[in-house]
């Protein structure tokens, strides 16, 4: 007779999925980890931003608003598909999130005296994401993925 099956599913190898380095969270540095986080809350908010566009359009400025709330939605997106595969150990997306976090830095100093907290903010957001991504030990993970 066979021995039966394992009910629990102790399995102690787990599947590998495809396309992704089931070594990628061991390696995974703090910096790295902090600076994704905050990139998926950065893609978050933008996604509110754009559904609020879209709460609020109105037909005097139809075009305007379609075309904003496309944009945040987009971009939101964006963000959020470079940080799970930043997440994942992959490489590409460093230079999409490193681009928005300059673009960011500069529109956090832009608008500096008409919403300081809200530059303040969003200057710190960016920081972080940058010292994060380009920390020796994420350049590290990054590298050998």
């Amino acid at each position: 007779m066979s021995a039966p099956a394992d009910p629990a599913g102790s399995d102690p190898t787990p599947a590998a999925t495809p396309g992704v380095d089931s070594g990628a969270a061991a390696r995974r540095p703090l910096p790295l980890a902090v600076a994704v986080l905050t990139v998926l809350l950065e893609s978050a908010v933008l996604v509110v931003l754009g559904v609020a566009e879209l709460a609020s359009l109105d037909s005097q400025r139809l075009a305007m608003g379609l075309s904003t709330a496309a944009f945040f939605l987009g971009y939101g997106a964006l963000l959020a598909v470079c940080a799970r595969s930043a997440w994942r150990g992959e490489a590409w997306p460093r230079s999409i999130v490193v681009m928005g976090q300059l673009i960011q830095l500069g529109t956090a100093w832009s608008n500096r005296d008409a919403n300081p907290t809200l530059a303040a903010l969003a200057a710190m957001a960016a920081l972080v994401v940058l010292v994060g991504v380009f920390h020796p030990a994420s350049l590290r993970a990054l590298e050998d993925a």
